[in-house]
């Protein structure tokens, strides 16, 4: 990957966790769109496992420090999350962008999953009822952005010109 292109794909990074801070606040959404997994995926699709993992745990961190009473849910569902994208990126991120949006899609409902979970804070019909509800509703608005994210930053996934 060239300078320019690391570049670019820096901004995107960066531009999309001001977005999750600052966007997603001012929408209110139940089912909001979650922005730091748009980012993790992609960069995670670009880099090694270690390196998304890393990544992943990095951006959680920041997130769970905004939620001391369930710190490290985040942390680890990002972890995991960022692992497995960069472990699955040669089977999943082609150039099909339904696929694409599945693999958004997955990738946010497993970070919820795992950080809900992780969290204790929810039980019952709370629990089934955003397991079920508004974590896949909010992995499919995540799609949703994740797709157009895609289709703009699509000059980074192209092969370079030698």
């Amino acid at each position: 990957m060239t300078f320019a292109r690391r570049v670019l794909l820096a901004l995107f990074f960066f531009t999309l966790i001001a977005l999750h801070y600052s966007l997603r606040p001012a929408l209110g959404w139940r089912a909001g769109i979650d922005f730091l997994v748009v980012a993790l995926l992609l960069v995670a699709v670009r880099t090694r496992p270690g390196a998304a993992a890393l990544i992943g745990f990095a951006i959680g961190i920041v997130a769970d420090a905004m939620v001391p009473e369930a710190f490290g849910a985040g942390a680890l569902a990002l972890t995991i999350v960022g692992y497995t994208a960069s472990w699955l990126k040669a089977a999943f991120f082609a150039d099909n962008i339904l696929l694409n949006a599945v693999f958004v899609f997955a990738g946010k409902w497993m970070a919820d999953l795992i950080t809900v979970l992780a969290e204790h804070r929810l039980g019952g019909q709370e629990l089934v009822l955003q397991l079920v509800l508004w974590s896949p509703l909010a992995a499919a608005v995540t799609a949703v952005v994740g797709i157009v994210v895609l289709l703009i930053a699509r000059p980074l996934a192209l092969p370079e010109r030698g």
